[in-house]
């Protein structure tokens, strides 16, 4: 376990090659839809630069507290910051040796993480684009990263089938939970910070306590393996996302299956609560995002406009809109509301209103 301070950022074209076998096996399980199968305000946005998408597979994005800003984590091995208003990029991040597997904000606007199939997590000033921090300690790729509510500490989750904790301010490790036997697929605190919830390969959800390390629950229902979970805003339920096609709504007190959401005809990548706790958004290999009403389960919307697997999903924290990342390189926003695409980032807005 090592932490790295605050080097440059690094030229993209020094980016130099990693173990093949993380990425190999990141491509085979993670391949496109042609297989069968956060509180405070960014204190200064950046100048704008040229609009300019990503070259690769969006694999995660992730809202600002205040809702003005989002970030994308991509297969060509950067990390974008747009301005949600305008669509423009405000600047990207290299840095990565690897595809960029997820992202986080904290809530205070003043970091951004990033986890990388290089095996390193990434600490980010978000207001000038330095990088703060690389994070080192896991034996194999970054899956998933997580800022507590409180922003003091991380939580990583890899294909190594451990889950890390980590000093966010200075980059030391905490613990390493250790329970589940297969790839970590997601991480995610509890909004009040005190449990952490892991999704895995090994069809199962676990949950821990952050301040012991312990295993508290493990639940079970999923047909397969289990790539997404979040946390009711309430921390009352927990949505989880699986590659048997389904969500699944679990009540904590319990533990118990409360329904399970079906309607995509693929895999399911990606989940998310809206802020209020009514509406669960869930993206899938089949290309499309669906909205669900928690309470009755019933299937509201399926934004349709994506060409490839949906990679990522979030909500705005104001609950009017959702932000997609998917394989087709692209990020989008869409109306909650209306289920309307409103646009794709880095994109004219008037070239995405001519293809509705």
């Amino acid at each position: 376990m090592r932490s790295r301070v605050g080097t440059p950022i690094a030229i993209q074209s020094a980016l130099l090659p990693v173990v093949l076998s993380a990425t190999m096996a990141f491509l085979l399980t993670n391949a496109g839809s042609a297989r069968t199968q956060t509180v405070g305000t960014i204190p200064q946005p950046p100048i704008a630069s040229q609009q300019t998408s990503h070259s690769g597979a969006v694999e995660s994005v992730a809202y600002s507290r205040d809702g003005r800003w989002l970030a994308s984590g991509s297969r060509d091995r950067t990390v974008k910051l747009w301005d949600v208003t305008t669509g423009r990029e405000l600047r990207t991040l290299t840095g990565h040796k690897d595809f960029v597997t997820s992202v986080d904000i904290s809530q205070d606007g003043r970091w951004l993480a990033s986890g990388s199939l290089d095996r390193t997590i990434k600490l980010w000033d978000l207001s000038t684009g330095h990088e703060l921090r690389t994070l080192v300690g896991h034996e194999d790729a970054i899956r998933s990263v997580n800022f507590s509510p409180d922003g003091r500490l991380l939580a990583s989750g890899s294909f190594d089938n451990t889950i890390k904790l980590w000093d966010a301010a200075t980059g030391r490790e905490l613990r390493t939970l250790i329970g589940h036997s297969k790839w970590i697929n997601s991480v995610v605190f509890s909004p009040d910070g005190r449990q952490l919830a892991s999704a895995s390969s090994d069809d199962t959800i676990k949950l821990w306590d952050v301040a012991t390390g312990h295993e508290l629950r493990t639940l079970t229902g999923h047909a397969q393996s289990v790539r997404s979970v979040a946390f009711s805003p309430d921390g009352q339920l927990l949505a989880s996302g699986s590659f048997d096609n389904t969500v699944k709504l679990w009540d904590l007190a319990t533990g118990r299956e409360l329904r399970t959401l079906r309607g995509h005809t693929r895999w399911v990548r990606s989940v998310a609560f809206s802020g209020d706790g009514r509406r669960v958004a869930s993206g899938s290999y089949d290309n499309t995002i669906k909205l669900w009403d928690v309470a009755t389960g019933r299937e509201l919307h399926t934004l349709i406009g994506h060409r490839n697997s949906v990679r990522s999903v979030a909500f705005s924290p104001d609950g009017r809109h959702v932000a997609s990342g998917s394989y087709d390189n692209t990020v989008k926003l869409w109306d909650v509301a209306t289920g309307h695409e409103l646009r794709t980032l880095g994109v004219d807005t008037e070239s995405v209103a001519s293809k509705r």
